[in-house]
């Protein structure tokens, strides 16, 4: 692995991140290969906790949270033929703001023929946080892809609402140059979205897996591994999940993120072994 530091992002009130991966397909193994980073991004070290063929890495924020004018940016490639699992240690904070916005961004670049597992821990918007965040995955050719996103907005085990802040989030998956699924949404705290039927009704955590490139029966296997949970009822009011034009969409919406971990964590187990042939191998991360 070759490792080194990235150009600084432009001067502004906050810390400027940046984190620069390339993962390659060595013989039968593969490696992070480049690592470069600017400022509080890092990688520790990489894993191969089911052999050589998939890599793990966890990416580490050392500050522990992210504030107004914090810009963070994470640039990840996988060449053809590799398979990597990307994760965090912990769940990542945005915390309240005295005006500038938080920013980050995720490039997620996937040649032919190769995997990608975008699967980190839950993001928790703290009341009056300005953030405006973006994920754009770009696959080329045959890439898989598999990746979540788990939003709780306001603390709810410390009873704080979400009230006065602003979550800008962007979710864009493209192949071959065409977008296959694009999401924006806005949620101020003050905005009928919070509490409508159509919107969040009342809930503060919202979660979205993306999976592309699933067969059909994968809804179907989804939906019965759900109802072998506790309450299936329960299930039914809280998630669903569809499929158009071989991209799946399952949603979460409620008021845990243990549950939506739970739920997501279940449907990846089932969709890992159906779009990658591999068995599911959950992160050490996720038990601690």
């Amino acid at each position: 692995m070759t490792s080194a530091s990235v150009a600084p992002a432009p001067t502004s009130p906050g810390w400027q991140a940046a984190l620069d991966l390339r993962f390659q397909r060595w013989d039968r193994r593969t490696v992070l290969a480049h690592c470069a980073h600017h400022g509080p991004l890092r990688v520790q070290r990489s894993f191969h906790p089911e052999g050589g063929q998939v890599c793990h890495v966890a990416l580490l924020h050392p500050p522990g949270g992210v504030v107004g004018g914090d810009d963070l940016r994470i640039d990840i490639a996988l060449d053809p033929g590799s398979h990597a699992l990307v994760t965090t240690p912990a769940a990542g904070k945005f915390y309240r703001s005295a005006g500038p916005w938080a920013r980050q961004a995720q490039h997620l670049t996937v040649a032919a023929n190769a995997a990608l597992e975008w699967l980190p821990q839950e993001t928790i918007v703290y009341d009056g946080a300005r953030v405006r965040t973006l994920t754009r995955v770009e696959l080329q050719g045959d890439a898989r892809f598999i990746g979540w996103d788990i939003v709780c907005l306001g603390r709810p085990a410390a009873d704080e609402r979400w009230q006065t802040g602003d979550y800008l989030q962007d979710l864009e998956l493209w192949r071959d140059g065409e977008p296959l699924y694009l999401e924006r949404g806005r949620y101020a705290g003050s905005a009928p979205v919070m509490g409508a039927a159509w919107g969040l009704q009342g809930h503060p955590v919202f979660a979205t897996l993306v999976c592309a490139g699933s067969p059909p029966d994968a809804v179907g296997a989804i939906r019965a591994g759900w109802q072998t949970l506790a309450a299936p009822s329960r299930v039914e009011a809280e998630a669903t999940v569809s499929q158009l034009d071989g991209v799946l969409i399952a949603r979460y919406l409620g008021p845990s993120t243990a549950r939506a971990r739970q739920l997501l964590i279940l449907a990846w187990s089932l969709l890992r072994p159906i779009l990658l042939d591999r068995p599911p191998c959950p992160s050490r991360f996720w038990a601690t």
